[in-house]
This record gives C-alpha cells, structure tokens and sequence, in this order.
C-alpha cells in the first residue's frame, strides 16, 4: 500500500475522461461540485452537467428522467443526503422503474464525523441492499473506483456507489481487475477469512498481514459488491477456513455482516464475528478517532482475528 489517493477524486477524473469521449455521460449533483470534486468536469463539460441545488429528491428524478432519454447519467452528492432525502426516488424513479442511474455518494460513513450523527451515513446499505434490481457497490481505493467507474459507464441498469471523503491507502495497482458481483481474493488461508469493504479493506489487509506474520494462516476478501453479494466466495470460504470475520463502516444492521450472517446460517453456520458501528447514537469526531473507537481499524481487527482463531 504505497500511496494514498481519495476515492471521490479517482472517481471525477475518471468520468471527466470518459466523458470527453461520450457525450451521453451527464454529471447531475446537488450543490455539491465541490464536496464531490466535480469542478473541473463542470468547467470543461459544462453542457454535460447539471447542477440541482440543495434538492436531493428533485436531482435523483431529474437523473431518472435524463437517462429515459437515452443518456449515461451519474447523480453525485453526499451520501447521508443522497441516501436519506431521496430515498423514496431512488426506491421509485430509479430502482422500481430500472432506470439506467449511478447514484453516486460521497463522504460516506465516518467521513463527516466531526458533524455528528446529522451527516454520517451509517444505514445506507441497509436501505439500498432492501431494493430489488439496485447494485450496490463499496469501493476500497481509488485504483478500484478508476476501475469500477470505468465499468459503470458501459453497465446498464441503477446502481448506488458509496465512497469516503479522505484519501484511503492503495490496496490495488491500476493494473488490478474487478467484476461487479464478485470478491476479490487477498489472501488465501485455512484457518480464518475476514471478508472487509470499503476504507476497512486496507485495515483489515495491515491486520491480516501482521497475523500472516505470526505464522497464521488467513484468507482476506473484499467484497466491494455488497448487492449481489458473491454468496459462493462467502460459502467457499466458510468451507474452507471454517470461521469468518466481517468488518465494514456501516451499522451491524443490515450491512455486510447481516448478509454474510443470513447466507451462512441458512447454508454452511460458523464460528463468525461481525465488525461495525454499534447500533446507537455515535460520538461525532475524525475517522482516525471513530475507528479504533468502535472497534474496525488494523489493531481491532487483529484482536478479534486473534480472539475467533484462538477460540
């Protein structure tokens, strides 16, 4: 893990550059070029944006309504508003209606931590997972969200993305490929598998090095696809290894762990730990102070790595 890049930032320079090529492409966002980095898109492409204002509800319709048209529309804004205030749009206009939309959030999670529980977006998975025919998506650095951006362009069909704000370490090479849908494998091991998305992969990847280290033998995937949830890595793992680990910036309801848990309960039970935020009202401060707070950065993850192997 070299470098640290944001991934809201991968994503607008990778869409502005697609966009040069394909005047399908529209950037739709909510008074928030700047909190999604869209300002050089808007200067360049000015005939392919378009700016909303504060008004999530009306910029995911518009979205809908544009891509009925036969463009390639991608709706950017906060994800604690984005997912929230729109959520009946995004549920009708674009989910219900199979509208061909990439909901686009940023400064998800902890990201807005200092603003307290108003602006972090901690059940939005939950919500987007519940709605049948919307992918889902949790990238974990910025070479993935160069790639995956890539590959929205050229998918069909509503998605909901959701990013951090900061810069997070590269766990990818720009070499590196992803599918939609399915994990991608880390590490292989025998006796454990964490299985981690979003800023969490490049914890829970300092963790499983460190228990590697130590002679333990762990598996790590990143399940950047929460919807579909590549259901068969998750039992292939459980068969394997025989113990599974989740971690990810979401509440435990409803998120990764929720779905790896129901897979696995129904299908192949075991010994599993599921990391996130605690159901209750969060303290405001930095994702350097939240994650070791409740327990989904490197130390934590390697303490309950340690805990379930040795249990």
């Amino acid at each position: 893990m070299a470098g640290m890049q944001a991934c809201r930032k991968a994503f607008t320079e990778e869409l502005l550059a697609l966009a040069r090529q394909d005047p399908s492409i529209f950037a739709v966002t909510t008074d928030a070029s700047g909190s999604v980095t869209l300002g050089d898109f808007k200067r360049e492409l000015p005939r392919q944006f378009v700016e909303m204002g504060i008004a999530e509800q009306n910029a995911v319709s518009c979205g809908a309504g544009l891509s009925l048209t036969g463009l390639n529309v991608f709706v950017c804004g906060p994800a604690c508003f984005l997912s929230a205030r729109s959520f009946e749009q995004v549920k009708v206009d674009v989910a219900y209606n199979h509208t061909n939309v990439k909901l686009i959030g940023v400064s998800g999670g902890l990201s807005y931590g200092p603003l307290g529980a108003t602006h972090m977006t901690l059940n939005d998975i939950a919500q987007m997972r519940a709605l049948p025919g919307l992918t889902v998506l949790f990238p974990a650095d910025a070479a993935q969200m160069r790639v995956l951006t890539r590959s929205l362009a050229g998918f069909r069909g509503p998605v909901y993305v959701r990013v951090g704000r900061g810069a997070v370490p590269d766990v990818y090479t720009p070499d590196d490929t992803f599918e939609i849908g399915k994990a991608k494998h880390l590490y292989e091991g025998s006796e454990l598998t964490v299985i981690a998305c979003g800023e969490t992969v490049s914890h829970a990847v300092r963790a499983v090095e460190r228990l590697r280290g130590e002679g333990r033998s762990v598996a790590l995937l990143d399940m950047f696809t929460l919807k579909p949830l590549d259901g068969q890595a998750v039992l292939d793992a459980a068969r394997k290894t025989g113990k599974i680990l989740t971690v990810e910036e979401h509440v435990v309801n409803g998120g990764l762990g929720a779905a790896a848990a129901q897979l696995l309960a129904e299908h192949h039970p075991v010994p599993m730990r599921i990391l996130g935020l605690p159901d209750e009202e969060l303290a405001a401060g930095e994702s350097q102070e939240l994650f070791p707070r409740y327990g989904i950065d490197s130390e934590e993850i390697y303490a309950a790595a340690k805990k379930l192997l040795n249990a």
